[in-house]
């Protein structure tokens, strides 16, 4: 007897290569799984303007990368936290000096446009259909940086408004680099502050609108269940962080087996099954680091590094080489 019920997965074709370039952009639920990539040595560039949860947004965001629009220094605000920065990027963005705060905005933006032009995927999770414009101008902001809410005006996207953002700019992207592919996914994390309902008519905006682009851009466009993983197969608030919004680690350690078992090749799980080895030895601590035993293991250790670096020469594991080193004695 089953006491849960399972997602329908579409394997994505072709699935990914551990050699494949990665630009992945959207909600928080983007950085946790970018996060992996990042930890399995995926070439990967996660959220250069930080988290952007609305599709409006994340449409001008690539647009901006798509043009390698910098950005000028009139178009940074000083906000109530006491930072510089831009109604489209991230609090983590925010510095006191405004140099700064633009250097390292534009530095973040260069090397994301660079990406664009060489990337064979880009994965986009939309987190919400709800979006937060300027009173005064009808900007849409990607974060409202703590700005009192009566500058703003709230409204809902409708699916048609979503389709047409992220189309056209698809579009422009597959113009500068046709091998392109975008996966959508949409975010499991619940936004409670929009009510229930209002959470649940959002997600349901951007699940009808990555559909219609999943029907009509179908050699470009898929979709991985990320949502239905969470809300439909797991189900449970035990998979949910104690805010009851975020999902749980042990949630997002399943979605994550699920994304590895229907995206990637076997090439690439073979890589991620002996580069999970190495990490495991770098992140083992002996009782006795002096000892001749422990010197051996780290001896192994860099002999594994060395394979791995002959074999897959692209992957960038200084680092990992760099520690191993320093732990090898004699």
């Amino acid at each position: 007897m089953d006491f849960r019920t399972f997602t329908d997965f579409v394997p994505l074709h072709p699935r990914l290569h551990h050699s494949d370039k990665l630009l992945v952009m959207g909600s928080c639920f983007a950085e946790h799984i970018g996060g992996r990539l990042e930890q399995m040595k995926f070439r990967t560039v996660v959220n250069p303007y930080g988290v952007l949860y609305n599709p409006l947004s994340i449409s001008e965001a690539m647009t901006r990368l798509v043009d390698c629009r910098l950005f000028a220094e009139e178009e940074l605000c000083e906000f109530p936290d006491g930072g510089w920065n831009t109604w489209l990027h991230h609090s983590r963005y925010s510095h006191p000096d405004k140099g700064e705060a633009l250097a390292a905005i534009n530095a973040s933006l260069q090397q994301a446009a660079q990406m664009l032009v060489e990337a064979d995927v880009l994965i986009i999770t939309l987190g919400t259909a709800w979006v937060y414009r300027l009173a005064d101008t009808g900007e849409v902001v990607g974060n409202c940086h703590k700005v009192p809410e009566r500058r703003f005006v709230r409204q809902r996207l409708q699916v048609g408004e979503v389709v047409e953002a992220l189309s056209g700019i698809v579009g422009r992207i597959r113009k500068v680099n046709p091998k392109l592919r975008v996966l959508f996914t949409v975010s499991p994390v619940r936004h409670l502050k929009d009510g229930l309902h209002g959470n649940q008519l959002s997600k349901s905006t951007l699940l009808l609108a990555v559909d219609e682009l999943c029907r009509t851009m179908p050699d470009c466009c898929s979709y991985f269940p990320a949502y239905e993983v969470v809300v439909d197969e797991l189900r449970d608030y035990r998979f949910y962080a104690e805010d009851m919004a975020h999902p749980s680690r042990q949630a997002v350690d399943y979605v994550w087996e699920c994304f590895v078992e229907h995206c990637m090749d076997d090439a690439a799980r073979l890589f991620m099954q002996r580069w999970a080895k190495v990490v495991r030895a770098l992140e083992h601590r002996p009782f006795n680091p002096e000892s001749e035993q422990y010197r051996q293991f780290m001896q192994h250790t860099a002999a594994q590094l060395c394979e791995l670096k002959a074999q897959y020469p692209y992957i960038d594991i200084e680092r990992e080489c760099a520690q191993c080193g320093q732990r090898t004695i004699g």
